[in-house]
């Protein structure tokens, strides 16, 4: 406080409450700490996918890259992953539980469509050894579904304790996976 601002303060007049701000919950500063994380992991990921792929200056030695193919199940996978998502999204704003389920059991069928594309491609001969192109796409496909085995963990969770804090904090999380998601598929369906 300023000398002047001393000199004019009118002591027998009450202070005026201080303002307090809402502090967000350990559970909400957690969850961004992770997104930051998981925001560079992948970041990261993608840069090496470009590099590898050939998309930088003077990539002339690039020969052993070959895109696999785009089957109809990677779009139907991204649709299973939008419609969780706008599941979870129902159950953050109305607060309503068998929408929280219907996301889960959604975010359980992206998996399990995941796993199909997998078997797809294996029988297709696309290994993973067979080209870094395909070393990438297990990677990367991998990665993303452990982190819905994460955030179906944290579902089960917040489904369990029928906590609306914790139910909000998993759309929020679902709607993170799924923007990863449509930046992945893009990736792998553009190159």
């Amino acid at each position: 406080m300023t000398i002047l601002a001393r000199l004019t303060e009118k002591s027998w007049e009450p202070a005026p409450p201080p303002v307090e701000r809402e502090r967000p919950s350990a559970g909400t500063v957690g969850m961004l700490a992770y997104f930051g994380v998981a925001v560079v992991m992948f970041a990261l990921l993608v840069a090496a996918y470009l590099m590898r792929m050939g998309l930088h200056a003077g990539a002339d030695h690039v020969h052993d890259w070959k895109p696999m193919p785009d089957p109809p199940l990677l779009w139907i996978n991204t649709f299973i992953l939008v419609a969780s998502s706008v599941a979870w999204e129902a159950a953050r704003r109305m607060r309503d539980m068998p929408a929280a389920i219907a996301g889960s059991a959604l975010g359980l069928l992206f998996l399990a469509g995941q796993l199909l594309l997998w078997k797809h491609y294996l029988a297709a001969g696309y290994y993973l050894s067979a080209n870094p192109a395909n070393a990438f796409f297990y990677l990367l496909t991998a990665l993303h579904g452990l982190h819905i085995m994460g955030g179906l963990f944290a579902a089960g969770r917040a489904l369990a304790a029928a906590s609306s804090r914790n139910i909000a904090l998993c759309a929020v999380y679902w709607h993170f996976l799924l923007i990863i998601w449509l930046v992945l598929a893009v990736l792998l369906l553009s190159t």
